[in-house]
């Protein structure tokens, strides 16, 4: 049998992602910050690009009709009049102000400030004496005693806890520092119940009173006594500032229902320099401008696109999810991508880029649109239930239990279904954990125990 090479002409069809295509969906798939920085870049890059500071009065005056309508803590934004942090000293500098009235010495002071500069954002340290004499000069000669000086006169402090090592030591520090607080057996049980922290978390009563060699009682006023300390003591001084969520979309009620509109304060507006397009008759730098002309000019193409696709999906979700925005969670309908695809005419994977790090705002909050979409399961009705309304009818049902007689996941499952939702036990059991709920039994010892 003999082989032959031939030639056979055909055709079919392949999408290509030309550059244009490749940036207009970059584009559609960037959050506000990130379409920010896009657009900073182009603006340095393009000399024809500049931003439109001048944005049309119905905008505006739409804007502020919707902020006035759903205005709420969430989603203000940093303003010169908010309130100031009450730590506006910063932890380091409120260390080094009681470093400075001791009467340490001038190189205790030195090793000191090298330990608070070392502090994790907890109020922690990664003590080892030995890495810290490495990275100084050996004619110094530091002992680890020194060392070891320094840290307790650091964690002699404020805040109480400062300078640990561990979490055990931190409430051990805060204990010592608050003895007058708890009698001296209570204050004894504390600090030896601060080296069986795993099985505190756990319940695990039997074994800490016999570890411990005290009763039940005993150990229960041991355990108010850690629960009253503060296992993060430099949280008060954290230099980070709050994240605001500033939403995309906004949805309101009109006559006809529930409408989407775009956040007009967060739409990037950028337009083509008028004064540099006027030289693009010079014969000189007209054929460099024309080619930043092009580029210009689809760029904005392409933003207006972002937020005609943006603001469908919105107007999509807002038809879809009618009950949620008048009830709430409980109200929530099950809701796939393809779904939206299909009315909207687009690929699956436009969609998800389109509501990729996006927020809506809701009469119950600001909310990314990806919460919108969730699988469901069909009710005795027949009607669908998305998984956040059944996980929001289980935390009322978990709120209404019995502390001492709190309800297993079986029984969870038959209050459900009493409801219309009959969903398996091993369904129940993956939505409370999904909410961070313990079984019955740990619910029970720490409710119990309270």
């Amino acid at each position: 049998m003999r082989t032959q090479a031939s030639l056979e002409l055909g055709q079919h069809q392949q999408l290509v992602l030309t550059p244009q295509l490749r940036q207009a969906l970059n584009l559609l798939q960037c959050s506000t910050q990130e379409l920010d920085l896009e657009i900073a870049r182009a603006l340095t890059e393009n000399p024809l690009l500049q931003r439109d500071e001048t944005p049309p009065e119905a905008a505006s005056a739409q804007a502020e009709m919707l902020e006035h309508r759903w205005a709420q803590p969430t989603s203000r934004t940093v303003t010169d009049d908010m309130p100031e942090s009450p730590a506006a000293q910063s932890l380091a500098d409120h260390l080094l102000q009681q470093l400075h009235t001791t009467r340490a010495s001038a190189r205790d002071q030195a090793l000191v400030t090298l330990l608070i500069d070392d502090l994790d954002e907890h109020g922690r340290l990664d003590f080892d004496p030995a890495a810290y004499t490495a990275v100084l000069p050996s004619s110094l000669g530091v002992e680890d005693e020194e060392w070891q000086t320094a840290l307790r006169l650091l964690q002699s402090f404020d805040p109480a806890g400062i300078g640990a090592r561990s979490l055990s030591e931190c409430l051990r520090l805060q204990l010592r520092a608050r003895a007058a607080e708890w009698p001296a057996a209570v204050l004894a049980t504390a600090l030896q119940l601060t080296r069986h922290l795993e099985d505190l978390a756990a319940g695990r009563w039997a074994k800490l009173c016999a570890a411990l060699a005290c009763d039940r009682d005993q150990l229960e006023l041991a355990r108010q006594a850690i629960l009253r300390l503060d296992p993060h003591p430099a949280s008060a001084w954290t230099d980070e500032a709050p994240a605001y969520i500033v939403p995309d979309i906004l949805f309101y009620h009109a006559a006809s229902g529930w409408q989407a509109s775009l956040n007009p304060a967060l739409e990037p507006r950028v337009r083509v320099d008028p004064d540099l397009l006027a030289q693009m008759e010079d014969t000189t730098t007209g054929p460099v401008l024309r080619e930043s002309l092009q580029q210009a000019r689809l760029l904005i193409a392409q933003l207006g696109q972002r937020r005609h696709t943006i603001l469908r999906v919105a107007e999509c979700i807002a038809v879809h999810q009618q009950a949620f925005l008048d009830h709430g969670q409980a109200a929530l309908r099950p809701l796939v991508l393809r779904e939206v695809a299909q009315v909207l005419g687009l690929h699956e994977s436009t969609i998800s880029r389109a509501t990729r790090l996006k927020y809506a705002q809701t009469p119950w909050g600001i909310c990314e649109l990806k919460y919108f979409f969730a699988t469901g399961v069909q009710t005795d009705t027949g009607e669908d239930a998305s998984a956040q309304a059944i996980q929001a009818v289980m935390r009322r049902l978990l709120a209404a239990e019995q502390p001492e007689k709190p309800w297993s996941d079986a029984r969870l499952t038959t209050l459900l279904a009493e409801q219309g939702f009959v969903i398996a036990r091993r369904t129940v059991a993956k939505y409370r954990e999904a909410m961070g709920i313990p079984v019955a039994s740990l619910r029970k010892k720490r409710l119990s125990s309270a």
